[in-house]
């Protein structure tokens, strides 16, 4: 198909910059001797499990439906941590994955003796924030994600092959250190009694300008001074710029400014622009002011804070007309929703200026939701 016939909205992947992120990831396991895991509350495209299969040891999952995803469509490793396991969920859970991280202390004592001899891990909260956003914060006051040293018992070892942290949210190496060292001073004592070390996700390993070196430093120094497997499991770096979301101008309406409705929502198809905020790159849009038409780029739902920003555009904007925002591969098609019954977008992919449509979605869907 070409661009123009795919119908709007739509996510399309772009799998030759996939494979780049993962040429990348895979160069990190290769010098190092980590394994690398792809985090799928970031990205889920079951479709491209495949292609990751070749280049990552397997996935992370946030609970059973994930894990069952990755059990079905990716193979190697499947780890599963979770801030509290249902009981109906577990025996399953024991079955598909090899790898069980619990979150506190109790839930270690009520599991281990069901997991099946899996590798079980616990999250440690090492009280390192490295971020000034506390939604994203692990590590803030009162979070419930993770051991403190205060709470940790010793006794608990007894049933532990590995440790897990995680952190870092679009962060660099320089963090990522930092937080290992916090890490390491209140709980390196135990990490020669154990088989790994997971040291979660956050890290913008393919983001242009990541320091690389440093963080392949520190992953040696830790695998060589403790003799343990490090495992990383990012979302973003595995599908970082690797997507885009395709919308139409549907109207354009005056009140203080120009506002052009799109077919496609934040609110609905891009929440991360509400709840975050920010702003995301649109393809040949400026800031307000930079070019000589300004728009506000807002939704058909009925939601009056349905905005995704304010953009400035060589030439005006007319209905019909298509736009790219990019960068709408992770934390969008995994947290989109039918809100105010608008559709889902189709997902296609695009490898070498080929456009296949993958999905539509349509009433079906919506109403199997409710």
């Amino acid at each position: 198909m070409l661009l123009n016939e795919l119908p709007t909205p739509v996510y399309v992947i772009d799998e030759d910059k996939l494979k780049k992120n993962l040429e990348i990831l895979a160069g990190v396991q290769r010098r190092t001797g980590c394994k690398i895991l792809l985090a799928q509350k970031a990205f889920s495209c079951y479709q491209f499990y495949p292609l990751i299969s070749e280049y990552l040891c397997g996935a992370s999952s946030s609970g059973l439906f994930e894990a069952r995803l990755a059990h079905e469509e990716m193979g190697g490793e499947n780890h599963v941590y979770c801030p509290a396991y249902l009981e109906s969920e577990f025996e399953e859970l024991s079955t598909i994955c090899d790898h069980i991280i619990f979150n506190s202390v109790a839930q270690v004592c009520k599991f281990a003796p069901e997991s099946k001899g899996k590798s079980l891990g616990l999250r440690i909260n090492p009280q390192f924030s490295t971020q000034a956003s506390s939604i994203y914060d692990p590590c803030a006051p009162h979070s419930r994600l993770g051991v403190t040293k205060e709470n940790f018992c010793e006794d608990v070892l007894s049933f532990l092959q590995g440790f897990h942290i995680h952190t870092l949210c679009e962060q660099g190496a320089e963090d990522f250190v930092a937080t290992v060292r916090a890490f390491e001073k209140d709980f390196g004592k135990y990490f020669k009694r154990l088989q790994w070390l997971n040291l979660g996700g956050g890290h913008h390993i393919t983001k242009e300008g990541y320091n690389i070196s440093l963080l392949e430093d520190e992953l040696k120094r830790l695998s060589d001074k403790y003799g343990v497997q490090i495992y990383l499991e990012p979302g973003e770096a595995v599908a970082l710029n690797a997507g885009y979301l395709y919308t139409r101008v549907l109207d354009i309406v005056e009140n203080h400014g120009e506002i052009a409705v799109l077919d496609c929502s934040a609110e609905c198809h891009m929440p991360d622009v509400l709840e975050m905020p920010y702003r995301p790159h649109l393809e040949n849009g400026g800031t307000v002011g930079e070019k000589k038409y300004s728009y506000r780029l807002s939704s058909r739902t009925c939601l009056a804070g349905d905005v995704i920003g304010d953009y400035s555009f060589d030439r005006p904007l007319r209905c019909g007309d298509i736009l790219r925002f990019d960068d709408m591969a992770i934390y969008t098609i995994v947290k989109n929703n039918t809100f105010n019954g608008m559709p889902l977008p189709a997902i296609a992919k695009v490898k070498g200026g080929e456009y296949t449509l993958v999905r539509t979605f349509g009433y079906s869907d919506f109403k199997s939701r409710l």
